[in-house]
C-alpha cells in the first residue's frame, strides 16, 4: 500500500455537533479517537444554527418531554419512527444539563435558569397553544456548541487531522474497516485504520441554487455510503426554510419569529393567520413556506415579485440587539437595512436533509429494510436518518438530534471497540479512490456550468412544489448531467491545496445524491411534510406510511419501502 497509514479504535468523520459530541463520549471512556474534518471543526455547518435546542425543561411553563415528542411526530406529518423520537425527546433534557456543565454559556431568566422561548411548531397540552421550548445562547446556539465541545474534545486529547477530505469507507465481509482521506495540504492519500467508524458529514443543500448550507454542505458522507452499497432513507423529503434572505439564502432563524416576527405579504397583511389560526407564523417550516409560495402565486408577493417581509420593527431595539445579534447584523451586512425600523425581504430556502444513512437508535448503521447493521459503521446528524424527523422537521431538532444522536453513537462505538479486535485493511483499499481522483485529468466538461444546471433544475422542478411532470423533467436532466459528470475536466494539476479536485468530487456527490432524490420523490405519489405534490395533494396513509429505501444499482436507482414505527400517535390529520 502506497498510502499513508493511521490506526485508531475509532475514526469520527464530521468535526460539527454531532462528530464533536461522539468523540467526546468516545475520549471519556478512553477509546482513542480521531477526527477527520475537511474544514477546521469550529467552521462547520453547526455553526450557522441560531435558534435553540428544543428540551422540555419547563423552566419558562410547564412542559413535558411527551408534548415534544408529539410536537415532533405530528410534525413529522407521521413519518417518524416514534421509538426513536421518544428517546430524543427524554434524553434532550439530560443532553442540554450536560452541555451546561460543559460550559455553554445559555441565556438565564431572572432566577438563573436555562432561558428558553416559543420556536415553530412546539405547543403545549398536545397542540392547544405554543410553548417556550427552546433554550438558546442569543442567536449563536451551534456556535456556542461547537466552542464548547471542541474545547472539551482538546482536553480529552482527542486526536484531529484537519483538511483531511475522506473520499471512500473501506468495508470487506460486511464489516467498517476504516476510511480513505485525501489530505488538502499535500495531496496525499491516507489510510485510516479502525475498529469503528462514524459519518457525521452534515447536509446536500448545495444541490439546490438558493440554500441556507454553507458550501462544504455537498453530501459527501451519504454519497460515500451510497456508492458502497448501503441505501439511502426518505431522501425525497428536503426542508425549505422559510425565511431565507432573499436571492441569498442565508438563513434568519426561527428565533426571529419565536420572539414574535411576523410574516407579511404586499398588502401588510399577516397571511399565516389564515392558514394556521391557532399558532400563525410559528407553523411547521414545510407549511409556512408553502403558504409563502402561494402568497407569491396569488400576487401578494411584494411588488408583485417572488419575496415577502420578515417584520421585527414592533419587537423594539432591545430585543432585536440583545436576543437576535447575529440576524441584525447579517440584515445589515448583506442587504443595508435596519431590521429595527426596516422590513426583511425574505423567500424559503433549501435547508435541511430529512433523509440520509439509515440508522437504528445507537446510530448504528442499517443496509436493508429488516436493520441489518453494518458492524463497526455508525452515522449521526444530518446525514443519518434514524428517523426523528420522518416528512418535515421542527425547529431546534436538528440540534438535539446531532447531540444525543451524536452522544449515542459515541457511547456505542465504545462498547463496540472495547469488545472487538481490528479486522485487518484490505490490500490496495485506497486504489478506488486513486482512480476517481485521477479521472478528471482528461475530459472537457467543466465543473462550474454542471453544478449550476444541477442547482437550477433541482430548485425549479424538485422545490417546495412538484409534480410528475416537473420531476420527470428533472430525472431526465440529472441523468443527462451524471453522463456528462464522466467526461469532468479540471485545470489545476498542483498536488498542494487543490479546491478544485474537490470541488469535482463534490460535484459527483451531489449529482449521485439529487438522483436519488428525483427518484424517491417521482415514485411517492402523495403530499406529506416537505414533500408536496400538485398532482397528488392528499396524505395516503393507506399507501404511502413507509419509509423510501433508494439504492444504486447498475446505473440505475433501486427503490424498496420499510415500515414506520408506531408507538403512541396514530396519524391524524395535521391541523395548526
Amino acid at each position: 500500500m502506497s498510502g499513508t497509514i493511521h490506526q485508531f479504535d475509532a475514526i469520527v468523520v464530521g468535526g460539527g455537533g454531532a462528530g464533536l459530541y461522539a468523540a467526546l463520549a468516545l475520549s471519556q471512556n478512553k477509546v482513542p479517537t480521531a477526527v477527520l474534518s475537511k474544514l477546521y471543526p469550529t467552521r462547520s455547518h453547526t455553526g450557522a444554527a441560531q435558534g435553540g435546542i428544543g428540551a422540555a425543561l419547563g423552566n419558562k411553563e410547564e412542559d413535558h418531554a411527551e408534548w415534544h415528542m408529539f410536537d415532533t411526530v405530528k410534525g413529522s406529518d407521521y413519518l417518524a419512527d416514534q421509538d426513536a423520537v421518544e428517546i430524543m425527546c427524554q434524553e434532550a433534557v439530560e443532553t442540554v444539563y450536560e452541555l451546561e456543565h460543559l460550559g455553554l454559556p445559555f441565556n438565564r431568566t431572572p432566577e438563573g435558569k436555562i432561558d428558553q422561548r416559543r420556536f415553530g411548531g412546539h405547543t403545549k397540552e398536545h397542540g392547544k397553544a405554543p410553548v417556550q421550548r427552546a433554550c438558546f445562547a442569543a442567536d449563536r446556539t451551534g456556535h456556542m456548541i461547537l466552542q464548547t465541545l471542541y474545547q472539551q474534545c482538546i482536553k480529552n486529547e482527542v486526536k484531529f487531522f484537519d483538511e483531511f477530505h475522506v473520499i471512500d469507507l473501506i468495508v470487506q465481509d460486511k464489516v467498517c474497516r476504516g476510511v480513505v482521506a485525501y489530505a488538502v495540504q499535500t495531496g496525499e492519500l491516507h489510510l485510516f485504520h479502525a475498529k469503528s467508524v462514524l459519518f457525521a458529514t452534515g447536509g446536500s443543500g448545495r444541490m439546490f441554487k438558493i440554500t441556507s448550507n454553507a458550501h462544504a454542505l455537498t453530501g459527501d458522507g451519504m454519497a460515500i455510503a451510497l456508492r458502497n452499497g448501503i441505501p439511502l432513507e426518505d431522501m425525497e423529503f428536503f426542508q425549505f426554510h422559510p425565511t431565507g434572505i432573499y436571492k441569498m439564502g442565508i438563513l434568519l432563524s426561527e428565533a426571529c419569529r419565536g420572539e414574535g416576527g411576523i410574516i407579511r405579504n404586499n398588502n401588510g397583511e399577516r397571511f399565516m393567520e389564515r392558514y394556521a389560526p391557532t399558532i400563525k407564523d410559528l407553523a411547521p417550516r414545510d407549511i409556512v413556506s408553502r403558504c409563502i409560495y402561494l402568497e407569491v402565486r396569488d400576487g401578494r408577493g411584494i411588488g408583485g415579485k417572488d419575496y415577502v417581509h420578515l417584520d421585527l420593527t414592533h419587537l423594539g431595539k432591545e430585543v432585536i440587539e440583545k436576543k437576535l445579534p447575529d440576524i441584525s447584523d447579517f440584515v445589515r451586512t448583506y442587504m443595508g437595512i435596519d431590521p429595527v425600523k426596516d422590513l426583511i425581504p425574505i423567500q424559503p430556502t433549501a435547508h435541511y436533509a430529512m433523509g440520509g444513512i439509515p440508522t437504528n437508535f445507537n446510530s448504528e448503521v442499517v443496509v436493508d429494510e429488516n436493520g441489518t447493521a453494518l458492524k463497526g459503521f455508525y452515522a449521526a446528524g444530518e446525514c443519518a436518518c434514524v428517523s426523528v424527523h420522518g416528512a418535515n422537521r421542527l425547529g431546534t431538532n436538528s440540534l438535539v438530534d446531532i447531540l444525543v444522536f451524536g452522544r449515542r453513537a459515541g457511547l456505542s462505538m465504545a462498547n463496540y471497540c472495547k469488545e472487538t479486535e481490528f479486522s485487518p485493511l484490505p490490500s490496495n483499499s485506497e486504489e478506488p479512490s486513486r482512480a476517481l481522483l485521477n479521472q478528471f485529468k482528461s475530459g472537457s466538461e467543466r465543473i462550474a456550468p454542471l453544478r449550476s444546471d444541477l442547482q437550477s433544475f433541482m430548485m425549479d422542478l424538485c422545490g417546495v412544489f412538484r409534480t410528475e411532470k416537473l420531476l420527470k423533467e428533472a430525472l431526465t436532466k440529472v441523468k443527462t448531467l451524471k453522463e456528462r459528470s464522466t467526461n469532468l475536466t479540471i485545470s489545476d494539476k498542483s498536488q498542494v491545496f487543490n479546491s478544485e479536485l474537490l470541488d469535482a468530487v463534490e460535484l459527483l456527490n451531489l449529482i449521485d445524491l439529487a438522483w436519488v432524490t428525483v427518484e424517491s420523490a417521482l415514485a411517492r405519489t402523495e403530499s406529506r411534510g416537505a414533500h408536496y405534490r400538485e398532482d397528488y395533494p392528499k396524505r395516503n396513509d393507506a399507501q404511502w406510511l413507509k419509509h423510501t429505501l433508494a439504492s444504486l444499482s447498475n446505473d440505475s436507482v433501486k427503490l424498496s419501502y420499510k415500515p414506520v414505527k408506531i408507538t403512541k400517535f396514530q396519524p391524524q390529520e395535521r391541523k395548526y
